[in-house]
């Protein structure tokens, strides 16, 4: 049965994707975007780095992903429609990064103190991806030429320093290599996607073409089409228990890239994402708590059967993805379970705050929401936006 929005389908008022695009639209507009904003009282424009569920800021050092994150999400908020002041967010939130955040190689620092200034210095290729999706959503969103020349600057530093032999990149000054991870690699690929869909420039499609090349050669195993974790230098599974170590989030994650670019990326990135999917709902599905579980093997095992919300998102845009190209009733009833999987994290005392962590046994680690998430349920809401057209 095919239901395509692209295929010139009209998606009523009462289909239930749509009340859910409006529900979610509700929480992130009219709770969310007022709570995570950043403090009066904060130095520049620092953004939460986390909250009780009550909504009270833990005034604590920031990292510089959390930060960029946030810029990506006042970007999306402000697409989606909020009144508030989401440009001068996204604005003081990227110029704090660039004057405060860069140092003297190109590279960006770690973390802020809570002051503006300085915490920890070091340099890691995931903050960098991170200030390169930034730089990205700011310069669609303002139109600020500057912001990608920053963007092609960090570029060139990444080149200079940080590439490595097998093809992708050395992860820094804070984690070890090896092992090597597949995680920050996907990352860059959501950075250069992102940066060639807001400017156009060739440089962005060569470096996400690399990436997918990356991961199609090394990170899927071959017979079970497990997205794997952790590897060598020439960028071999690891040997032992962590070179079978598979978290379903991750691979969705990655197959919502391959969808999205998949016009130009071709029929392998379908292909890949296919195969990805396969397996991440074969075996990561968890269908007693409507969830996403943390880890598995690659032979399909659960090895951590805890749930964070962050693989919630990444099931819906996938499955969100898959169904505004496929116009399969399987992929759209797959986002509803997985928007519902979604809410339960939400249903806090403070509305536009979350939980993180479902525990196996179905209760809640008690702690403060990770500001970390708030790019996850936006890029989530955002795709359900674009699939019913509001």
């Amino acid at each position: 049965m095919r239901m395509s929005p692209a295929a010139g389908q009209i998606i009523e008022k009462a289909d239930p994707l749509t009340q859910a695009a409006h529900e979610g639209r509700d929480w992130l507009l009219n709770h969310a975007a007022p709570l995570w904003a950043p403090s009066p009282r904060a130095a520049g424009q620092l953004f939460p780095e986390r909250m009780s569920i009550d909504g009270v800021n833990d005034e604590c050092p920031r990292r510089l992903f959390v930060q960029a994150r946030h810029v990506y999400s006042y970007c999306e908020i402000g697409r989606m429609g909020w009144s508030g002041p989401w440009r001068d967010y996204v604005e003081g939130g990227v110029d704090l990064l660039l004057s405060k955040g860069r140092r003297p190689d190109g590279l960006y620092i770690h973390k802020f103190a809570p002051d503006g200034g300085v915490f920890d210095s070091r340099a890691d290729l995931y903050d960098q991806a991170f200030m390169l999706l930034a730089l990205a959503c700011a310069g669609a969103a303002t139109r600020r030429a500057d912001l990608f020349e920053a963007a092609e600057a960090l570029d060139d530093a990444l080149e200079a320093h940080w590439r490595s032999p097998h093809g992708g990149y050395d992860e820094g000054e804070i984690a070890a290599c090896p092992p090597f991870r597949q995680n920050p690699h996907m990352h860059m690929l959501e950075a250069f996607i992102a940066l060639h869909g807001a400017s156009g420039a060739e440089r962005w499609r060569r470096r996400a073409e690399q990436v997918f090349a990356l991961c199609a050669r090394f990170f899927v195993d071959r017979d079970s089409g497990a997205l794997l974790e952790y590897f060598d230098g020439a960028l071999t599974p690891l040997a032992g228990a962590a070179g079978r170590v598979a978290e379903p989030g991750h691979g969705l994650e990655w197959a919502w890239l391959f969808e999205i670019a998949a016009p130009w990326l071709g029929a392998e990135a379908i292909g890949l994402s296919d195969r990805l999917v396969r397996f991440a709902r074969r075996f990561g599905l968890d269908p007693e708590r409507n969830v996403v579980i943390n880890e598995t093997s690659k032979d399909g095992g659960a090895l951590n059967r805890d749930a964070r919300l962050w693989p919630q998102s990444e099931r819906l845009k996938t499955a969100l993805a898959r169904f505004r190209r496929t116009g399969e009733a399987t992929e759209r009833d797959e986002a509803l379970s997985a928007y519902q999987g979604l809410m339960k994290y939400l249903d806090v005392p403070k509305r536009g705050a979350w939980r993180d962590k479902l525990r196996a046994d179905g209760g809640w680690i008690v702690e403060p929401a990770p500001g970390s998430s708030l790019y996850h349920i936006v890029c989530a809401l955002a795709e359900l936006r674009r699939t019913v057209g509001l």
